[in-house]
């Protein structure tokens, strides 16, 4: 369900214990404590934003915790301190719930916190005046660093005075704004000062008076404080920081015909999940229009990548912003659609079908006066019911665009709505689910339906035509149809397995998976496509090479993290999870973490090696070398021919397997986004 910001309280509740020890809140003004976790943030309705006034511009990451408070349903409200001293204090006290202000992580700090995923990378710069000529360490005997009280500037420059003894340490309050620190050096009444990369841009902004000396210690991640025993809003944040690093902003839209799309070597289609089009069923991409564009995209040497629309609506505007080559989605041809989109030749025909109950004596147009139907309005039912609407005079209800013509249906079903409309393949599909339905009326006789290209898109339009006129009605056409329109078992079997997903269910290890990828943050989803991708869910799997369980993990890289017995489901999650994060480690911190989490994954199935001689190619090749879709792939696909393998430090790598082994985790890890959105909007 769409999430919407709560109102301020202005009655709080103060955390007090009662004789038996069990916490008891007591009505009070002003400010409250709470300790609790999520569902005790919850009962309040606000997500307490610990910040302070000295932490310097953090306009991102606050935009950040407000957009993180409203997904969890709550009200953000910003908590100030004195000091940068007293945020940990603070959360730890109760006066606060999440700590949003340039918060270093240090093992010091985790000894008292728990950190969420990382929201940001930065480095401790040494910062002189422009006419200062520092340019080494070893230039500091003699010479006076500031450092403000409470940061983790104090413990770097505690460590260079080790270092170099003859240099002095000038501690400032921890009240004192950076950019106070930064007029201070410039007045001359500071002689150097230490500040955090992200902050200094900003600092330095238009001012000439102030140089980067040097570059101190090594990149720190900058996370969100949280209680440690926060588990529930700890887990939260993980999971909404992953689904935004990974989903948000990975590529940018694009346009062009076919030769720049076999240049890219991925067709991207755009459609939605229903019964007919495309769907999941136990991991598994199926659908009658996703197998038809599989096997295009297959014939034409490209890897399809799936892009789910949020609603029928989007699809049209989605194609011509560029996010898509072409649509996918039993959309029904219409001289409308046709003056934005160029439609291919019909690959399939239906009937427009009224869906009413089995007992309804619905028979004719004319019964239809008075009755109430409901469909999309963006549907080409639309348009048809609205000149019979006139003519006979019926209610055309409006339904959301993010629902399903196979929802309307069962709304019908159950009652909830008088009728519907519904081309006849898709009643067909929901029909195998029992007798309460029939098709009591056909209405503008047969439809038919095609994919969708833009309209420059020529050769691309005349591919897809040519492919449909040798498929249409042929042996691999006609076993797709009926499997997915003809073999009621098999109608039933898939979409039970469908069906399961609408709760949240997975795989029939969600909460182990929960647990581990909380545990070494990541996003469980992404977790759970990637073990459909190993074991297909099972824990007695084993590759020919010997990687055992849902993870597929060596026996020696489990014996390396401790673990043995990998067959066992939760050691192998563990196992796979924790193997993950070492390789993520092992790539530059300030790679964005959705990068880094698909190197990971390439490396866990090719080998770190391969995925670093793949960046080197790709940066030879002037494709970015921090970017795996689109750039580094494109050279991991190099590298199994023998001319650029003779050059990379590891030599030669079937690129296609690691190639195809991200992107299925990426459109399944998509997909199962999707799923959960419409889970949590129904």
């Amino acid at each position: 369900m769409l999430t919407r910001l709560l109102p301020l309280f202005l009655i709080m509740l103060l955390t007090a214990c009662g004789d038996d020890g069990a916490p008891r809140r007591t009505v009070t003004q002003g400010d409250y404590i709470e300790s609790g976790d999520l569902e005790a943030l919850r009962e309040h309705g606000v997500l307490r934003i610990l910040i302070t006034p000295q932490a310097g511009p953090k306009g991102e990451e606050l935009a950040l915790a407000e957009a993180f408070a409203a997904s969890q349903g709550l009200e953000p409200r910003l908590i100030p301190v004195g000091g940068f001293d007293e945020l940990i204090p603070a959360l730890l006290e109760g006066r606060g719930d999440l700590i949003a202000a340039n918060l270093t992580v240090t093992a010091k700090r985790r000894e008292r916190l728990a950190f969420a995923s990382p929201i940001a990378y930065i480095r401790e710069l040494l910062v002189a005046r422009a006419d200062d000529p520092i340019d080494a360490l070893e230039q500091l005997k003699g010479r006076r660093v500031a450092v403000r009280e409470g940061t983790t500037h104090l413990e770097t420059v505690s460590r260079l005075k080790r270092l170099y003894p003859h240099m002095e340490m000038e501690r400032l309050s921890a009240q004192m704004p950076p950019e106070a620190v930064i007029e201070a050096l410039a007045a001359g009444t500071i002689d150097l000062a230490v500040a955090d990369s992200n902050q200094l841009a900003t600092q330095l902004e238009g001012r000439e008076d102030i140089r980067v000396a040097l570059e101190l210690g090594r990149v720190r991640a900058v996370a969100w404080g949280l209680r440690p025993d926060a588990d529930a809003l700890l887990d939260a944040a993980n999971r909404w920081l992953s689904e935004r690093q990974l989903a948000l902003g990975e590529r940018e839209s694009y346009s062009g015909d076919l030769e720049s799309i076999k240049k890219r070597g991925v067709l991207r289609v755009l459609t939605r999940n229903n019964a007919a089009t495309y769907f999941l069923w136990r991991g598994e991409m199926l659908g009658f229009d996703y197998e038809l564009v599989k096997r295009f995209a297959d014939a034409q040497g490209l890897r399809l990548e799936v892009v789910e629309a949020p609603n029928h609506r989007s699809l049209i505007p989605w194609l011509l912003e560029g996010r898509g080559d072409l649509i996918a989605a039993a959309m029904t041809i219409t001289p409308e659609r046709g003056e934005l989109v160029a439609f291919t030749r019909p690959y399939h025909e239906i009937s427009q079908v009224v869906v009413s109950r089995a007992d309804d004596p619905l028979e004719s147009l004319q019964q239809l006066a008075g009755r109430s139907i409901s469909v999309r309005r963006s549907s080409s039912y639309w348009h048809t019911l609205e000149g019979l609407r006139e003519e006979i005079g019926f209610e055309l209800l409006e339904a959301p665009e993010e629902v399903e013509t196979e929802e309307l249906i069962r709304a019908v079903a159950a009652g909830e709505l008088d009728l519907t409309v519904a081309d006849s393949h898709i009643l067909d599909i929901e029909m195998t689910w029992g007798d309460n339905l029939r098709a009591a009326l056909t209405i503008n006789g047969m439809a038919e339906h095609g994919w969708a290209v833009r309209r420059e898109e020529t050769r691309l339009l005349a591919a897809l035509d040519a492919f449909l006129k040798k498929e249409y009605r042929g042996l691999f056409y006609n076993v797709t149809y009926q499997k997915y329109f003809q073999d009621l078992k098999r109608i039933r079997d898939a979409q039970a397995g469908r069906l399961e997903l609408a709760d949240g269910t997975l795989s029939p290890y969600d909460e182990l998976v929960r647990k581990y990828a909380g545990r070494f943050g990541f996003d469980w989803r992404l977790i759970v496509s990637q073990m459909f991708q190993e074991s297909r869910f099972d824990p007695r799997a084993k590759s020919w090479v010997g990687a055992l369980g849902l993870m597929q993990v060596m026996p020696r890289t489990g014996r390396s993290l401790g673990l043995d017995n990998l067959r066992d489901p939760e050691t192998g999650i563990h196992a796979g999870v924790a193997y993950l994060e070492k390789l993520m480690k092992g790539f530059e911190t300030e790679l964005p973490a959705g990068e880094r989490t698909w190197f990971a994954l390439a490396a866990y199935n090719a080998g770190r090696g391969h995925v670093q001689d793949a960046r080197n190619l790709a940066a030879k090749k002037g494709w970015d070398p921090n970017r795996w879709f689109d750039n580094v792939e494109r050279a991991m696909l190099l590298l199994g021919q023998k001319r650029y393998a003779r050059q990379a430090r590891h030599g030669y790598v079937r690129g296609e397997e690691p190639v195809n082994y991200v992107r299925e985790i990426h459109d399944r890890y998509q997909a199962y986004l999707a799923l959960d959105g419409r889970a949590q909007a129904y």
